[in-house]
């Protein structure tokens, strides 16, 4: 028969005034564990991205027309709300889902040993960040819509995004001090790309705004602007960011790069590639919900890529000053 430890008085305190320090002190991740709480963070602020656009697509924006119940009286869709209730508030529940991903990764990142504290406060910054989407969905409902509101949203959604994307990437380094891989030169042109990146995203979003999907079934308020002008700014800057991104595919090839920078450059190609075709089948076929939101994951995607691409301009091994020497060489095999 196997005995079940004991847990002292003194253990359910310590657990209830800091639980993260009491699971620390009693559970040390695997590095690929701490990496696999950091993706599924990553996954799900992809999957909330898309499926609010879900909301949208469908007239299901105002299907719970008030925040934070679904209805003044209901805190769940009822019945007699029908479809559109049952997708808004799949939507609100998936919230939760993220908040658990998230809470996996900030437990993971803690527990890990050596202590990385760099990786608890990326995992912190998307809890908040999250917490702060939702009081700001609550808004967005609040207010009927309103086609800004809805762009801070997602403007918000794709910052938790870079978070994640980052925490992501560091689990899989060390905490050393960033060593370049390529020239300044190089670094200055992807900082470009990043920058017409954040601008293609941002005039996406008054495409939204301007466009014919309002989010719901009953007249919502548009931004006042010229809806097809306004999509072809956003194709333009599209054309600057995948020229940018061909550029730099070249002149990493011309300078003989490391693999990792090319690598994430052609991927970042190809995806591009893939949401261009997208963006203009659904121009030409008068935006159908699927298309649309086809472009919703692609611009998440793209979003992803571009921070991988400028983080693989370093490289950073293990901090191993001041470690032990089996635990500083453990390290240095970890990320070799």
């Amino acid at each position: 028969m196997v005995g079940v430890p004991n847990v002292t008085r003194t253990d359910a305190v310590a657990a209830l005034r800091n639980p993260l320090a009491f699971i620390s002190e009693r559970w040390t991740p695997a590095p690929r564990t701490v990496q696999r709480a950091a993706l599924s963070a990553l996954v799900m602020s992809v999957v909330i991205v898309v499926t609010g656009g879900a909301v949208r697509l469908t007239g299901s924006g105002l299907g719970c027309p008030t925040w934070p119940k679904c209805t003044a009286d209901s805190l769940t869709a009822t019945s007699a709300m029908g479809f559109h209730g049952a997708i808004e508030f799949g939507n609100r529940m998936l919230t939760y889902v993220l908040c658990a991903a998230v809470g996996w990764a900030i437990i993971a990142a803690r527990s890990e040993k050596p202590r990385r504290a760099g990786l608890t406060r990326l995992g912190w910054a998307q809890f908040w960040l999250v917490m702060s989407n939702a009081v700001l969905g609550g808004i967005v409902v609040l207010v009927g819509l309103n086609p800004y509101t809805v762009a801070a949203h997602f403007l918000l959604a794709s910052a938790l995004i870079a978070v994640a994307a980052l925490m992501w990437q560091r689990t899989r380094e060390g905490d050393g001090e960033p060593r370049p891989l390529v020239g300044k030169p190089v670094q200055q042109l992807v900082w470009f790309l990043v920058l017409a990146s954040s601008l293609l995203i941002a005039v996406g979003t008054v495409v939204t705004g301007a466009g014919p999907h309002a989010g719901d079934s009953s007249e919502v308020e548009r931004m006042p602007l010229d809806w097809e002008t306004v999509a072809k700014l956003h194709a333009v800057l599209a054309w600057i960011v995948v020229t940018l991104t061909f550029a730099l595919w070249f002149i990493l090839k011309a300078v003989d790069a490391p693999r990792g920078p090319l690598n994430r450059t052609r991927e970042l190609f190809l995806v591009l590639l893939a949401q261009g075709v997208i963006g203009y089948v659904q121009y030409f076929t008068n935006l159908p919900e699927v298309l649309v939101g086809l472009h919703m994951l692609g611009s998440a995607l793209v979003w992803i890529w571009v921070l991988l691409v400028l983080l693989a301009l370093r490289e950073r091994p293990a901090a191993t000053a001041g470690l032990p020497g089996p635990v500083a060489e453990a390290a240095v095999r970890s990320n070799a």
